[in-house]
């Protein structure tokens, strides 16, 4: 896919709306956490509460108001106008299950995509009052300190993490399990703490499945913009018609080297 190369005029108003709205999505979400809020299963057995619905609909209202114009994709309530030229990808609470057992390794992850490829990321933090945010070309950034990944080339010196080992299939966990096997380090939860870490140079590998296009198209801009690589399992660049499976790397050669561990185990060499 043609990636635009010319920094749309209106990135700086929007960056500085995206951050307005993050903040109060914050300020949301926290009145909720550890407060026991109703629980109900979605479709697919995933929790959900008041406040990923409450959280959605306050973005989604907010981002029609001032751009009627842009198009909407958030977890709770789909997707609308998916073909705009700018397109807002919205995960109120990234990590739910963490959310509900009091965890605060949970997030606010926003996106804003021009001519479908990620301008703008953000994840933040409520509980922790940390919030990453990059803009294509322009690097990575947390809590206005620039973020770079590690320089770990060597899988045996290298940190993995990944939110459950549950998650995964039966031959995605084979394939996990025989990359894990070769690093030096390896850790479970976070969802989308683990890219932050990642972005600031803690953790080298975050290798995940099951994942939507709320869930990484944020996380794009911040792993580039920080000198890592994130893809899906066959090394193609992630878009809204990925298959769900991430591998985000601290630098490009770490990223080989996952890949080449993954790849190997799925076809038996």
């Amino acid at each position: 896919m043609h990636m635009p190369s010319v920094e749309p005029v209106w990135t700086d108003e929007v960056l500085d709306f995206a951050q307005g709205l993050a903040s109060q999505a914050r300020t949301i979400a926290l009145r909720w956490f550890r407060h026991q809020p109703d629980i109900e299963l979605k479709a697919d057995d995933s929790p959900v509460t008041v406040a990923d619905r409450g959280v959605e609909a306050f973005l989604r209202d907010e981002i029609a108001r001032r751009y009627p114009n842009h198009g909407l994709l958030g977890e709770e309530f789909g997707m609308q106008a998916g073909d705009a030229e700018v397109l807002w990808s919205i995960d109120p609470i990234d990590g739910t299950r963490s959310f509900i057992t009091g965890n605060p390794l949970w997030g606010c992850l926003l996106a804003v995509l021009h001519q479908q490829q990620p301008l703008i990321g953000i994840v933040d933090i409520p509980y922790m009052a940390e919030r990453w945010v990059a803009v294509r070309g322009r690097g990575c950034w947390l809590n206005g300190e620039r973020c770079r990944s590690s320089k770990t080339t060597d899988l045996a010196q290298a940190v993995l993490q990944s939110t459950s080992p549950d998650l995964f299939s039966d031959a995605d966990l084979q394939a996990f399990e025989h990359l894990s096997k070769a690093v030096h380090l390896r850790r479970f939860g976070g969802d989308c703490y683990a890219y932050a870490l990642l972005v600031s140079g803690y953790v080298d590998l975050v290798v995940e499945t099951r994942l939507m296009p709320y869930d990484y198209l944020p996380l794009i801009p911040l792993i580039q913009e920080a000198g890592g690589v994130i893809t899906d399992w066959q090394g193609q660049p992630l878009g809204l018609g990925s298959d769900g499976r991430v591998v985000a790397a601290a630098n490009a050669v770490l990223h080989r080297q996952a890949l080449a561990r993954l790849t190997a185990q799925a076809t038996g060499c």
